[in-house]
């Protein structure tokens, strides 16, 4: 008998991944909704920046621990972690681009996915205080 996985909500896992990176301290972090571009790849790119190569690969290891621990889902893929300038974590519906600030700038991704609708993301999550 084959056990069937149950397929992830891809918002939650757009959420989860953010707040990992949240955590990880990811500066300028990008949704880009890509469902109603006909040739994209996935439905979702998250794109955030690190200020090193350790906290792009710090970045990167909060959330892949952040998914798994909050969905119980890990990356189907991961590109470019021996560099640390540009890691890759492709969750089939979801793919997440963590760059070190530079890289991120000569490829500009956003500006490649112009037609995505783009939403900038906070930094952290701020309290709200009483």
């Amino acid at each position: 008998m084959q056990i069937k996985k149950k397929k992830v909500n891809s918002k939650k896992l757009c959420d989860s991944i953010i707040e990992g990176m949240q955590d990880n301290k990811a500066k300028n972090i990008v949704l880009l909704d890509l469902r109603k571009i006909e040739s994209a790849v996935c439905s979702y790119f998250i794109i955030c920046s690190g200020e090193s190569n350790t906290q792009v690969e710090g970045i990167q290891q909060a959330v892949v621990r952040n998914t798994r621990k909050n969905l119980k889902e890990k990356p189907w893929h991961i590109e470019g972690k021996t560099n640390a300038e540009w890691i890759l974590l492709d969750y089939v519906d979801v793919v997440v681009h963590i760059f070190y600030k530079g890289i991120r700038e000569f490829y500009d991704l956003e500006d490649l996915w112009a037609d995505a609708i783009k939403k900038e993301i906070p930094d952290e999550v701020t309290p709200i205080l009483n």
